[in-house]
């Protein structure tokens, strides 16, 4: 797995908590913490991200494993640039446009059963109700993480798709652990201006996808031909 690609998902994650902070913030502020112990306040930040990182990873297991389905039907290179492209048509085509097909709407039943979950965990401050919220979290509706399991999808192997989420997941934590200690100075005004650089990083992933699947034999960023159907186990047969 390339670097510039686990770069790219860490990057990927940390403007997309540009996003995060206007659509998960209001319950980051909603954490059970202990807000005049900072020492047990962090470390109870820290395992609601770790729930999340955990979905996430959960997430790119399963996307990595049907990834690794057609990298062995060799079918790697189109799902790459295919990956690739939908990232990019997100960003160009008119929102209008993915809302006509919401694909969500058989799922808003399991998503009411999630939030009420997270709810019941939000009256208890314990390591692993913060842990058991952050899980949950995970599971909720969001554009930058679909984005995020296109990436996952067009890797190699399961294990690839789990590390490629995790550090995605782990690019989210900085400005949004931020938000409990800073929210008053993150102003509307700043979140729209941050928010503007998320389509461009969309982007710029999107074409990475792209580029690996186009083999042109540029080290870290598009393998040769021949890397690509290197095999773990011969076939001797």
């Amino acid at each position: 797995m390339s670097i510039d690609i686990l770069i790219a998902a860490l990057v990927l994650g940390m403007v997309s908590s540009l996003h995060c902070v206007a659509m998960c913030g209001p319950i980051v502020l909603m954490l059970p913490v202990a807000r005049n112990n900072p020492e047990r306040k962090a470390l109870q930040i820290i395992s609601y991200h770790l729930g999340r990182i955990t979905t996430y990873t959960f997430l790119g297991f399963i996307f990595g494993f049907f990834g690794r389905a057609l990298s062995v039907a060799g079918m790697q290179q189109y799902l790459s640039i295919t990956a690739g492209m939908v990232m990019i048509l997100m960003v160009l085509l008119p929102k209008k446009t993915f809302q006509k097909y919401s694909l969500s709407t058989p799922a808003f039943r399991l998503i009411g059963r999630v939030k009420s979950a997270m709810a019941s965990h939000l009256k208890k401050q314990s390591f692993f109700s913060l842990y058991s919220i952050g899980l949950l979290n995970g599971f909720l509706p969001c554009a930058m993480v679909y984005g995020a399991l296109f990436g996952a999808l067009s890797m190699q192997n399961v294990l690839s798709g789990m590390v490629f989420m995790a550090f995605f997941g782990l690019g989210t934590v900085p400005l949004l652990s931020m938000v409990n200690y800073l929210y008053r100075y993150i102003t509307m005004p700043i979140r729209n201006r941050l928010q503007k650089l998320i389509p461009y990083t969309i982007i710029v992933m999107g074409m990475l996808l792209i580029l690996r699947g186009l083999v042109l034999d540029i080290d870290h960023v598009s393998p040769s031909v021949m890397s690509l159907f290197i095999k773990a186990e011969p076939n001797c047969g």
